[in-house]
């Protein structure tokens, strides 16, 4: 169970982290799946140059030891306690993110981040287009990232409500340009995290896979939570952030009848 300061913090940042969400049994046995992949598969595909990180370990997506570690361990647990009890879709595939070590000298490169769903022509998806299509991320570390520029999940706290105000004022048609290149409410935040730990984030977070400058591939397995009513909602909750989360609206309705007994009194 999240604790109740824990979904205070999503609400305010985005995210949170929770610290041993997976058996480290479960971890072992994906990251060795991952291992004999990359030993005996390879790097599959005909497009490599813009599929990259998801050129590895594509048979693995839909197996029970992958889905399993977010759909039955806390990550699922935690994520219906902020969505909705039964209103999260079970995982139905999962992406192995891995980040090789890329940078070789002490010249660290600038962390810059993005919103899902956004079309460039390369990904996908058509330049101009862009779909709400989920409503959270699920990210587990599958080998320690102990330290900064490790391939960090990496995240700009409180952007998906700057996001909110920023798309009310202007429309979400902004995004046919592409991410918004405007001044965000605070740094970026690399997370660092032990094998089994994971995050849960907000749709509408700016954030990226940082840089790997260690000596050791970043092992991740990520999936996009869906609420049941995601494909209905569309892209109108871009302005209506809290729509799919019923733990979160909770936490409001109990804020506003704590400020209406205190005027009371």
């Amino acid at each position: 169970m999240l604790t109740s300061s824990q979904v205070e913090s999503f609400y305010e940042d985005g995210y949170i982290k929770i610290p041993g969400a997976v058996p480290k049994e479960m971890v072992d046995a994906a990251r060795k799946a991952i291992n004999h992949s990359i030993g005996e598969v390879g790097k599959p595909g005909d497009d490599l140059d813009n599929f990259k990180t998801g050129a590895y370990c594509d048979e693995l997506k839909q197996t029970a030891c992958m889905m399993d570690l977010f759909n039955k361990t806390d990550v699922m647990r935690a994520a219906e306690q902020l969505i909705g009890m039964g209103k999260v879709l079970p995982v139905s595939g999962v992406q192995m993110a891995l980040r090789f070590p890329t940078v070789l000298d002490d010249d660290l490169p600038e962390v810059r981040g993005h919103l899902d769903g956004l079309g460039n022509g390369k990904n996908g998806q058509p330049k101009g287009a862009y779909r709400r299509g989920f409503t959270a991320f699920a990210v587990i570390y599958l080998a320690d990232v102990p330290a900064e520029y490790h391939g960090n999940f990496t995240v700009w706290p409180k952007t998906h409500r700057f996001f909110e105000e920023y798309f009310v004022a202007n429309g979400s048609d902004v995004l046919k340009e592409g991410t918004p290149r405007v001044d965000l409410p605070e740094p970026p935040v690399q997370v660092v995290g032990e094998a089994g730990d994971a995050v849960i984030a907000h749709h509408q977070i700016i954030h990226t896979g940082g840089p790997n400058a260690s000596a050791d591939i970043r092992y991740a397995a990520i999936t996009r939570l869906r609420h049941v009513d995601c494909a209905a909602n569309g892209n109108d909750v871009y302005t209506d952030i809290w729509r799919e989360w019923d733990g979160i609206r909770a936490l409001q309705e109990a804020r506003s009848a704590s400020w209406q007994s205190a005027d009371r009194q």
